[in-house]
């Protein structure tokens, strides 16, 4: 690990869709290895309004080839439950702020966002509260790390075990709107790249050698949010299926949104 994410001064999330003005932020924190899935037969289907029915199952989390904090691997077994298709937008983002009076979050300018990008600048506790007016929570890491994978047995991605620039939003210049390049096994899209996407975990560098059994929901308490996927400006190590990173729960970032999950029990 390497510190926590900072702010950046909005002018770059402007800037950095220039072409030829090339932003590279250093985050050396990547996983590899494969990674076993087993999950039950049950159809993946559109769910409530934008989101996806992920089927319950086991699957084996974390990889023998990352970080410290990816391992040891261990069994986590989940009951099914809906993911959000993409990432929340600006678009719906700003009805929550219309209909709530929340404050507005940082980098907040929808005088010239795009509608479909990711909305970003949020805190972990604006996401949590978008996520409850919305009747839906953050997703847990080992909800997030089963649904990206999207029922791929192995691999360091959703697809496989190696990743092109066609295939999600890493390594670039800036933020593309939601659903720009194809979905995952399940349906879902940007699950690695575009921007990072809040948990509700508190993150524990150790958390994984603990025995943990059953749905893992993180530690009790912490300093630092888990933070999941990668973003736009990540390299291809960084944008692995079972790297982690955080971030303290009130920082807010130009390259930090979320998505929300649902019980479907």
């Amino acid at each position: 690990m390497y510190g926590t994410l900072s702010q950046i001064p909005v002018m770059i999330k402007y800037i950095s869709r220039m072409a030829g003005f090339a932003l590279i932020l250093s985050f050396l924190h990547a996983c590899s290895g494969s990674t076993m899935l087993h999950h039950r037969q049950e159809q993946t289907k559109v769910g409530p309004a934008d989101m996806v029915l992920i089927p319950g199952g086991t699957f084996t989390m974390g990889s023998p080839g990352g970080e410290a904090d990816e391992r040891p691997l261990h069994e986590v077994t989940l009951e099914p439950f809906y993911m959000d298709i993409h990432e929340v937008t600006n678009s719906q983002y700003g009805a929550f702020l219309a209909e709530t009076g929340h404050p507005r979050p940082a980098f907040w300018h929808p005088d010239i966002d795009r509608p479909d990008d990711p909305v970003v600048g949020v805190a972990w506790k604006d996401a949590y509260t978008y996520a409850r007016w919305a009747g839906r929570r953050l997703p847990t890491e080992a909800e997030w790390e089963y649904a990206a994978r999207g029922a791929n047995r192995d691999g360091e991605y959703p697809w496989g075990s190696t990743i092109a620039k066609h295939q999600a939003n890493f390594s670039s210049f800036g933020i593309t709107p939601v659903k720009s390049f194809h979905p995952n096994g399940y349906g879902l899209y940007d699950m690695v790249g575009n921007v990072w996407e809040w948990c509700s975990d508190w993150y524990g560098k150790d958390y994984y050698g603990y025995n943990i059994a059953g749905q893992p929901g993180g530690p009790p308490s912490g300093t630092y949010k888990v933070l999941r996927g990668g973003a736009w400006y990540c390299d291809a190590r960084q944008v692995r299926l079972t790297n982690r990173y955080y971030s303290l729960p009130e920082a807010s970032s130009f390259h930090i949104g979320f998505r929300c999950a649902k019980s479907a029990r």
